[in-house]
């Protein structure tokens, strides 16, 4: 539940975030006429992420059990491969996130609005695809329905709060810390979902090695007891961890972590680095003024 809280409040907050600058601006360059293009796009992306959990929720049913494996275990893959380029472009991006949604927005107010349905519809959409699929995952994983989702639920709630907070101007908060450290946990529950998915692969008789066991520590970590159903419900912790999955999970988590530690240092230095010019130089401008 932990896992999918998280989930629902990172995608949802970027997309509050995403909402929250496109109204802003519209509504500072006096074009409030375009804001309900604005909500028709984000209501098609919500519908669109919604179409895509039913679709992946129902459309496996009636198919044979190899089948079912299989289609779960490349979709957790393909979920995997979305949440960690989402953590990856935010980390990249956030620092320009809004210059980028305006200059949007100013290309397209010159045809008359109607991009701005589009512009809002591929900003929130991405997060809602992102969103569905690794909910998805997590519900398979962990053989439960409603914790999950009443986890990503709040979570998403909790986003759209701190959104309206935020764009009220009574909350202020380091988006930088929070992308950094939620990516960093997202990277966590991915490895885990991946891990899953080969897993399921494994089920399906695509991957060898079903029966080679790396671990297994079922004695001491009942997959049923409360601690076992927390650490499979956040990290899809398995304890009987074949060595394929022991394998893949480690090949991804210690690279992508390593990466991504590195780049998140990189970026606060850069920050901090370009903070000092401008400093110094108004230091300077100050003190010539002043003579």
């Amino acid at each position: 539940m932990l896992a999918n809280y998280l989930i629902g409040l990172r995608e949802g907050l970027e997309a509050a975030l995403v909402v929250t600058i496109l109204i802003a601006y519209i509504v500072k360059i006096n074009r409030k006429d375009v804001l309900p293009r604005i909500w028709i796009g984000v209501g098609l992306a919500v519908l669109l992420a919604l179409g895509i959990g039913a679709l992946l929720t129902f459309g496996t049913y009636g198919l044979s059990f190899e089948a079912q494996e299989t289609i779960g275990g490349v979709l957790s893959i393909v979920a995997t491969g979305l949440v960690t380029w989402m953590v990856f472009w935010m980390l990249r991006t956030a620092r320009d996130l809004k210059g980028h949604l305006q200059g949007n927005i100013d290309r397209h107010l010159v045809g008359g609005g109607i991009g701005l349905v589009l512009v809002a519809f591929l900003a929130v959409g991405r997060e809602g695809i992102e969103t569905a699929l690794f909910i998805w995952a997590a519900v398979k994983a962990t053989g439960e329905t409603t914790l999950p989702l009443i986890g990503a639920g709040l979570g998403i709630l909790t986003a759209i709060a701190l959104g309206w907070l935020i764009y009220s101007g009574m909350l202020r908060i380091n988006l930088s810390k929070f992308f950094t450290w939620t990516g960093a946990i997202l990277l966590v529950v991915a490895a885990g979902v991946l891990s899953y998915g080969v897993h399921d692969l494994q089920e399906a008789g695509i991957l060898p090695g079903l029966h080679a066991l790396a671990f297994d520590v079922s004695a001491a970590i009942p997959p049923d007891s409360w601690y076992g159903t927390l650490l499979k419900g956040t990290f899809n912790f398995s304890p009987a961890t074949t060595w394929l999955e022991l394998t893949v999970w480690l090949a991804y988590l210690v690279p992508a972590l390593t990466v991504f530690i590195l780049k998140s240092r990189g970026g606060s230095r850069s920050a901090r680095s370009a903070a000092l010019p401008e400093a110094t130089h108004t230091s300077s401008s100050t003190a010539h003024a002043a003579v």
